[in-house]
């Protein structure tokens, strides 16, 4: 009875598994093919070699070079964009400074000066400048992280639906294999002894 009631709970559970992996693979190749037709009508294009040469970080170079001029179409090149390339110059342009402490200087010269100074003063000029320039690059990082993560959770998803078909397929193969012969098996024995 026990044996009988393992077999009934294997077939079921590999039937459920093989459809939610089935289900989960779809929805990864769903998240990969989106994110890609997001990148693709942005047009971006990753560095050129000359482009990552220029980096002082070799850790930085080492991620884009395998991406040296490609059209940015997959997460993984988006990512390594976004933290190796935008980020780079940021911190380049900003000796190390963030937007937000960048904002910070700049509210607090604002503060200090007219209108008139705040038109003719070259120090703030250049603040403001690199402010914006900040603003900008954190929000092209954030845009392209975001279709990283999204990049990420698909590959996440396809593998749980892998996972799970192989898990339903070895269920199946126990459940409609061995616990279901022994069953059958059982049933056979039953019906001879009851003739008898």
């Amino acid at each position: 009875m026990q044996k009988t009631v393992y077999g009934v709970l294997a077939r079921v559970f590999s039937v459920v598994l093989i459809i939610v992996g089935i289900a989960a693979i779809f929805g990864g190749n769903f998240a990969h093919g989106y994110v890609t037709d997001q990148l693709k009508q942005e047009n971006l294009t990753m560095p050129s070699e000359d482009g990552v040469n220029a980096l002082e970080d070799q850790a930085s170079q080492d991620k884009l070079r395998p991406y040296i001029d490609e059209p940015m179409t997959t997460g993984p090149q988006a990512e390594a964009f976004a933290n190796n390339y935008i980020w780079e110059h940021m911190m380049a342009s900003s000796d190390g400074k963030g937007y937000q402490e960048v904002s910070g200087e700049y509210n607090a010269m604002a503060a200090e000066l007219s209108d008139e100074e705040k038109a003719t003063n070259e120090e703030f000029q250049a603040l403001d400048s690199l402010r914006d320039s900040l603003f900008m690059g954190d929000t092209l990082r954030g845009m392209l992280l975001n279709a990283y993560g999204w990049w990420l959770l698909g590959t996440i998803a396809m593998y749980v639906g892998i996972g799970a078909i192989v898990v339903g397929v070895i269920l199946g193969g126990v459940g409609f294999g061995p616990l279901r012969a022994k069953k059958t098996e059982a049933a056979a024995a039953a019906g001879s002894t009851s003739k008898e």
